[in-house]
């Protein structure tokens, strides 16, 4: 059996055809002899070329997020009223110049300024000597704490580590990012209204010779500059030029709920501390 093969010519959309070459100069523009009607021909010829190619579309070799969110962008009267909230925001109570310069008046000051907690909280005062061996910092009061800081199984906890490194709570400084007890803070915000400048203010004004820091992912956050870079271990803490060395710790109420943590913390706590 034989099959005959025949040849079809292609059927051409004469709607489609584009006027010869001849007809453009070297630059790609139209001749004076290609009226505006055949130009704009042309051109649709060409783009229907290439939808019957199915071509429909251009393309880019950079990304792009198809699920952004386009916002429009904000008035120079809008840019400025988020401007000034981001300050007030950053001067958190009154900013640096409302602060208690001297140590004496900070607890007074901590137990009342309205920004600092929802009015009716309970708070709670840092207590200590000044200038004192060791400076420790938690994130916030204990559920149990009342009229004094750690004092329920995180502060029997910590006194029985003082006693272990020959320290007592006397000679201590307790203190408390937070004046209450807020459930699951936003660290990340509280450090961007200022807190951690406030506790950086606070440690300051104590001028301990060494810190040890509880709670290292909520605190280290707070105190976003050198001493914070590592969650782990704080090497120091870098204020205003005064450097002290640092210690960050898990929190103590997650030492007590898990007490194999307590070794890894008394093993970090002998490296720390000078031979």
């Amino acid at each position: 059996m034989h099959f005959a093969l025949k040849a079809v010519s292609p059927k051409v959309n004469t709607a489609y055809m584009v006027p010869p070459i001849s007809q453009f100069t070297a630059d790609n523009s139209a001749t004076p002899g290609l009226s505006a009607p055949a130009l704009a021909l042309a051109m649709e010829a060409a783009l229907a070329w290439w939808r019957d190619a199915g071509v429909d579309g251009d393309f880019a070799d950079a990304p792009q997020d198809w699920l952004a969110v386009a916002r429009p962008n904000p008035t120079p009267k809008a840019a400025a009223v988020e401007k000034a909230a981001a300050a007030v925001a950053v001067a958190i109570a009154g900013g640096r110049e409302a602060w208690p310069a001297q140590l004496s008046d900070f607890s007074a000051w901590w137990m009342a300024e309205p920004a600092l907690a929802p009015a009716g909280a309970v708070r709670v005062p840092p207590s200590g000597p000044e200038a004192p061996a060791l400076m420790v910092v938690v994130p916030m009061p204990e559920a149990q704490d009342g009229d004094s800081l750690l004092s329920g199984p995180a502060g029997r906890l910590l006194d029985g580590f003082l006693v272990a490194a020959g320290l007592s709570r006397a000679e201590v400084y307790c203190a408390a990012a937070l004046p209450t007890r807020i459930a699951a803070a936003d660290w990340a915000a509280l450090a961007e209204q200022g807190l951690g400048d406030l506790l950086a203010h606070h440690i300051a004004l104590v001028r301990p010779q060494r810190v040890i820091v509880f709670g290292q992912n909520g605190i280290s956050t707070l105190l976003r500059n050198d001493s914070a870079n590592n969650p782990t271990h704080l090497p120091s803490f870098n204020h205003d030029g005064a450097i002290v060395p640092a210690l960050s710790a898990y929190d103590l109420e997650a030492i007590v709920a898990r007490p194999a943590l307590k070794a890894g913390l008394w093993n970090r706590w002998l490296d720390w501390m000078p031979a």
